[in-house]
């Protein structure tokens, strides 16, 4: 008994210490309270500073972790109008967020009162959506016309005939937004002082934030890049169930060829918001489980096996990329993305003479939408578009960075 005692003595000590050794490692949340390198400590009078609060990247509005990983990036689908554009092949995305829904009506509104306060006339109306993108001489859209963006029936519809252009002003402003408030809220609590801080304090002042060494700023809103979302459709982190296997390969972002539930108390129901067939944009009233004519609530089907909505159908959604049918061909095969016509110049495309619509203003955009036929909602099927164009099927989300850790 004594030398069981003892025994469980020794093995209780060596935990505790091999415990103490680990957590003298440094990383970066835990950076220890001097340098590793030089054996100097931090947040001396005069030397380093280091903000020791630091607790890993905050997860920002409306945003979901996508982890990072390996994929088959490409169309899974029969190519029936023969583009041959995304070709598969197996790359790699570094983990970031993604809004987990499309940027709605109300949203947009948000950003409208903003740019209309701080901004000058001629950029406020530079903002607007094109809410003509609904007006056509052949069917009665004139409702759409007048109420859809504004009446707040259509609040968290997501919001469209914004063009590639306003969508990307958009997440420039939705940076700024953010972290000024992140940072007037860190210097309410730092003070203790009940009510809004002065916007004449040097953290608030135009075009200025907290420094990136606090921590507390958060990178960069933006358009996702076609593999990240492409990546997050698919979310094929649902179809893992043992090491690195993976069970199947995924046609939309849910397992299967159909577009309804075959499982679960809502089989029989539809995934997502299409048309589906000629004339047939929501099914049969009384039993209509499409549940919408054009477009629908941002939450209205299943989130994926990353926790986003509607990453099939609803409305299409604008990526960071620019056009270029061999891409596939030049892309890195880590983080890939294609920015501008580098190994791929515009000349070589016959805008001029209209022999070709690719030209550097064309942008990629995926997911098909509620006047779309289900081919289109296959993450790998993709499009283009003029970035100075807009329709009444295309919205967006926004994508930011993880910064430091891959889970």
């Amino acid at each position: 008994m004594k030398l069981s005692l003892k025994l469980m003595t020794i093995l209780v000590a060596s935990l505790a210490l091999a415990s103490s050794c680990k957590s003298k490692k440094s990383t970066s949340v835990k950076i220890g309270k001097k340098s590793t390198a030089t054996g100097i400590a931090y947040n001396k009078k005069g030397g380093f500073q280091i903000d020791k609060s630091f607790k890993g990247q905050q997860t920002g509005p409306n945003l979901v972790f996508v982890e990072g990983g390996r994929f088959t990036m490409g169309a899974l689908e029969e190519d029936v109008i023969n583009s041959r554009d995304n070709l598969e092949r197996t790359v790699s995305v570094q983990s970031f967020y993604m809004d987990e829904t499309e940027i709605g009506n109300v949203h947009y509104l948000e950003y409208l009162n903003s740019v209309m306060k701080d901004s000058s006339q001629e950029f406020y109306e530079s903002a607007l959506p094109d809410t003509l993108v609904w007006k056509d001489e052949l069917a009665f859209n004139d409702s759409y016309v007048e109420q859809y963006l504004r009446y707040p029936g259509f609040r968290m519809y997501p919001v469209v005939g914004v063009t590639w252009v306003q969508a990307s002003d958009y997440c420039t402003w939705r940076t700024a937004a953010v972290n000024n408030d992140i940072a007037m809220k860190s210097q309410k609590k730092k003070k203790g002082k009940k009510g809004a801080e002065s916007r004449t304090s040097p953290a608030f002042s135009a075009g200025q934030r907290l420094p990136i060494e606090s921590g507390k700023v958060l990178p960069a809103y933006r358009l996702p890049t076609e593999a990240e979302w492409e990546y997050a459709a698919k979310a094929m982190i649902g179809t893992q169930y043992e090491d690195e296997n993976q069970t199947n390969q995924r046609i939309y972002p849910w397992d299967g060829p159909n577009m309804r539930a075959s499982v679960g108390k809502k089989k029989g129901s539809m995934l997502a918001n299409f048309k589906r067939g000629r004339g047939d944009y929501a099914g049969i009233a009384g039993k209509s489980n499409d549940g919408a004519i054009i477009t629908t609530e941002v939450y209205t089907y299943p989130a994926n096996d990353f926790g986003l909505y509607q990453m099939a159908g609803n409305v299409n959604e604008w990526v960071y990329d620019l056009y270029r049918p061999l891409s596939y061909e030049d892309f890195n095969d880590l983080n890939p993305i294609r920015r501008n016509d580098y190994l791929d110049n515009a000349k070589n495309y016959d805008r001029k003479n209209n022999n070709s619509l690719v030209d550097n203003k064309s942008r990629v955009y995926k997911g098909g939408s509620w006047a779309d036929v289900a081919y289109w909602l296959a993450p790998g099927t993709r499009r283009f578009i003029d970035q100075d164009s807009s329709t009444s099927t295309i919205g967006f989300r926004c994508a930011m960075i993880r910064a430091g850790s891959n889970k």
